[in-house]
């Protein structure tokens, strides 16, 4: 009988890579079952939860329940699911805590799931990565910012220490470690982070007959197979190459632990023959507009001011003799006043859902549900719907987001930073025929850095958008409010 093991998700967020892991389907065998779950964050926690009652209510009828999916399509308030099911609900509850790792509490809680992951499974598996935030180039220079900021105190540096507590006690047939590029270059008292983290890894060996034999992901002839790293740099992996429509460059680190190591350099993975693209995930989701941030917003409103936008584009380019650039927004400013209105938000599932013959839309699209949700747009000011159409257009014409440099003076925002080179990536659009760019948490402040492609829509993308681009298929609901569904899939693994 094939093997079964128990994972540990520490640090897990939404639950993206514990998603992975547990929908993983070896011939009508499920080989990895979440054993406990761990996130501190409130609304990331519900979310977690949610999805652990459904993983467990769907394994048991091989369905979704009808309350969710009424309350996914936004038709009822959220039910009480231990009214839905209370087994469900009672195990959902024991697989995802709600605990701060490094604490008692959290130490306790933890190595008591170890003791049943030890008589319930086979094996075990540990995954998870530290808050990225304090290894993060971005991070690292708002956190130097912080009057009275000392690296060395700062108490995120040294949350791999638990994940390294937990291997220590768990000791997991094999481990997946996950974090930000910054963490190859991120000191504390001028010593290299991932210099002590590999130091704390290597010592787990230290009298033991097992020890962990550390794994970098490395591609050649179009597969992936694990090898020894010669460089801390052989730890990046490039999500795009796996098939994921986003360019994610991670740092991922494998354990396997020694007993089992034999002959795993031999294991590989076909890749896909193709790179995934924004427009194929996202390119059949309903067109929606934004609404206006200040003033009066109206379909009226907001038509008037895309439409004029694109006719004061026209007009620059008239001047500077651009006839295309011309052409186009000209015929922009004519579609804004005539087209159809388009609604803010839209739950419509969109022709032939679900029957897809691709892999990535199989997955993507959940044929049981009765609407799309979490596909709503937020506020913009009226002066950046000019500067998110002009991005959308320049990038489908010249095959890149345009750098500040690039922007008409016209267009320029009042900023004092905007020609210095800081903020040349201010606006940056998603292009259709590429990977999207890194999905970040930033994504839920202004929206600046992921504008929709299409520039008849003149937007952010929407959480569901987002999500997509993350992998996270549509019955996936994120709990809480809209900025903080997307700071959890901004933060979450694909």
């Amino acid at each position: 009988m094939p093997a079964t093991f128990g994972v540990v998700d520490l640090f897990a967020g939404p639950g993206g890579l514990g998603e992975g892991f547990a929908s993983l389907l070896d011939r009508d065998h499920l080989p990895f079952r979440i054993g406990i779950s761990v996130e501190k964050e409130e609304s990331a926690h519900r979310t977690l939860t949610l999805r652990a009652f459904l993983r467990e209510y769907r394994a048991r009828r091989d369905t979704l329940p009808n309350e969710f999916i009424n309350f996914h399509a936004g038709l009822t308030p959220e039910p009480d699911w231990s009214a839905v099911d209370a087994d469900a609900w009672r195990m959902a509850n024991h697989e995802a805590r709600s605990l701060e790792l490094g604490t008692t509490a959290a130490a306790t809680a933890i190595d008591g799931a170890i003791k049943n992951l030890r008589k319930n499974f086979d094996d075990t598996i540990l995954i998870g990565g530290p808050p990225c935030q304090a290894y993060s180039l971005v991070g690292r220079a708002r956190s130097r910012g912080k009057r009275g900021y000392v690296p060395e105190k700062d108490e995120r540096h040294y949350l791999f220490r638990e994940y390294i507590r937990v291997l220590d006690r768990l000791r997991p047939a094999a481990f997946v470690m996950e974090n930000v590029k910054g963490m190859l270059s991120s000191t504390v008292e001028s010593r290299l982070v991932f210099e002590m983290l590999m130091e704390d890894l290597a010592s787990l060996g230290t009298g033991r007959s097992h020890f962990y034999e550390l794994r970098a992901i490395r591609i050649a002839d179009g597969k992936a197979n694990l090898q020894e790293a010669a460089q801390p740099s052989d730890f990046i992996v490039r999500a795009e190459a796996f098939g994921i429509p986003q360019r994610r460059h991670r740092v991922i680190i494998i354990g396997i632990r020694s007993d089992l190591a034999r002959g795993v350099s031999l294991a590989s993975i076909d890749l896909p023959g193709s790179t995934r693209t924004v427009a194929d995930v996202i390119g059949n989701l309903p067109a929606l507009r934004s609404s206006l941030s200040r003033g009066h917003d109206s379909t009226a409103a907001w038509q008037d001011t895309v439409a004029g936008a694109a006719k004061f584009l026209a007009g620059i380019y008239r001047d500077r003799n651009s006839t295309q650039l011309r052409n186009i927004f000209s015929a922009l400013a004519k579609d804004m006043k005539a087209a159809t209105p388009l609604p803010r938000t839209a739950t419509a599932l969109p022709l032939g859902y679900g029957t897809a013959n691709d892999d990535l839309l199989l997955w993507l699209e959940r044929p049981q549900l009765s609407a799309i949700t979490q596909h709503e747009t937020r506020g913009h000011m009226a002066s950046d719907l000019g500067r998110y159409m002009f991005a959308a257009v320049f990038g489908n014409k010249r095959g890149y987001s345009p750098k500040a440099s690039d922007f008409p003076l016209e267009l320029s925002p009042d900023h004092r930073n905007w020609h210095s080179g800081v903020f040349n990536d201010r606006f940056r659009v998603q292009l259709a025929s590429e990977p999207a760019t890194t999905v970040t948490s930033h994504i839920s402040k202004d929206g600046h850095y992921f504008i929709h492609p299409d520039p008849r829509q003149c937007r952010s993308l929407t959480v569901r958008e987002a999500a997509r681009l993350q992998t996270f298929p549509d019955d996936y609901l994120f709990l809480g409010n809209r900025t903080q569904q997307y700071v959890q899939v901004g933060n979450a693994v694909p």
